[in-house]
């Protein structure tokens, strides 16, 4: 999706008081194939179990219906009658919001009894028109949803949650009708004001614990905010293996220098080789704060300098279940992954080199377990958390 921005999607959640699992289920996928991006947030109705397992099931219709680029009042139509129904309440189980951004460039909201979502643009609110779409067939004929369809911009941030926020504090001296979505809207801007590149993490975050705190910290509801934000790609290059052959190590050094982003270097020999093209020196730290990995070392110039295979292959494992509510470690591992979370474009320069001291050169061995692990690394940060990828082999 080369509009010159990234698109950073991320959420936070907070279960209702006492229990265990989410009424709420944000899923979102980015379809490489066709560039795009699709977000659902779903809330089931009550809390707990059920509730998760009808916004699991709504959610994940509402995620491949908008896949096939159904029209959006079929896909309405198509959710809302799958839905079972409340016998006594006669109302659907769940509501549901879905978020497309085609590889164009437009994006296209399609909102059921969600709290109506906020787009920002810059730090004031933005407004895309909205229209109703009527149910006309099926059990819920006369529904209305709403629909809007828009072009984002550079630092815009669409602001979707379910109603455990706006309703939250409801009922208080201070907050009668509950939070209600201007209140969030204006903190949000306020939020945006003070820090123009706040991550949707972290908005995201600081609105669900003011919602909690309106709650007294006792949630009524499950809250869930979920955020996408457009904005400038941060950059990174991860540089492992030494080049094949020796006469491109000032190549490899001249690409690490001119990097306008965030550097990392795993492998001992590879920073061997930067440290003397460059005129820097290695300075070796024997504090080991992961066991089963050799400490980190330091590099003028370099954000981070690690141990080669052991440590990828950590970072490997740490990946693969990893979120946003893993905590990391201080190990060399974890920090590359820290690293690795907060950029966007992703670049990897892997060296082909065979390493003698590993084993019978007539065996890369060593060099196909690099190769799989960068690309298990990048499979993961692409298709779980939307990373843009790039490859270089010298």
């Amino acid at each position: 999706m080369d509009k010159g921005f990234f698109i950073e999607v991320n959420s936070q959640q907070r279960n209702c008081d006492g229990e265990k699992i989410c009424g709420d289920v944000f899923l979102y996928r980015y379809i490489r194939e066709e560039d795009r991006v699709v977000a659902v947030l779903s809330d089931g109705m009550g809390h707990g179990v059920k509730a998760n397992i009808l916004a699991t099931l709504t959610s994940t219709m509402a995620l491949n219906f908008t896949r096939e680029h159904k029209e959006v009042d079929r896909i309405a139509e198509i959710i809302m009658n799958t839905l079972p129904v409340c016998s006594e309440r006669k109302i659907s189980y769940s509501t549901f919001t879905i978020i497309d951004i085609e590889s164009s460039g437009r994006a296209t909201i399609l909102e059921y009894d969600n709290p109506p979502t906020i787009i920002l643009r810059g730090n004031r609110e933005f407004d895309p028109a909205w229209k109703k779409v009527i149910l006309e067939k099926g059990k819920h004929a006369g529904k209305i949803l709403k629909t809007c369809s828009f072009v984002p911009e550079k630092e815009d941030r669409i602001i979707f949650c379910s109603d455990g926020v706006s309703q939250s504090g409801m009922g208080s001296d201070e907050l009668p009708f509950g939070w209600e979505r201007e209140n969030i809207a204006s903190y949000a801007s306020k939020l945006v004001t003070g820090e123009k590149s706040i991550s949707a993490s972290v908005l995201a975050g600081k609105i669900v614990t003011m919602a909690h705190k309106n709650d007294d910290y006792r949630a009524k509801d499950d809250i869930s905010c979920a955020i996408i934000y457009f904005r400038e790609p941060r950059k990174l290059l991860l540089s492992t293996g030494p080049p094949y052959e020796k006469e491109k190590d000032p190549e490899l050094a001249s690409k690490v220098k001119g990097f306008e982003g965030k550097v990392i270097l795993c492998g001992g020999t590879t920073a061997d080789i930067i440290a003397r093209e460059l005129n820097r020196k290695i300075v070796d730290e024997l504090i080991f704060e992961d066991p089963e990995l050799p400490p980190e070392s330091f590099l003028e110039g370099i954000d981070l300098v690690t141990e080669g295979i052991l440590t990828l292959q950590k970072v490997n494992e740490i990946l693969k279940t990893f979120n946003n509510s893993v905590r990391l470690g201080k190990g060399p591992a974890d920090k590359i992954v820290k690293l690795l979370m907060e950029s966007d474009e992703i670049h990897f320069i892997i060296g082909t080199r065979i390493n003698i001291a590993h084993q019978d050169p007539n065996l890369p061995v060593e060099l196909e377990i690099r190769r799989t692990v960068v690309k298990r690394i990048a499979r993961l940060l692409e298709e779980k958390w939307l990373k843009s990828i790039t490859f270089e082999y010298i």
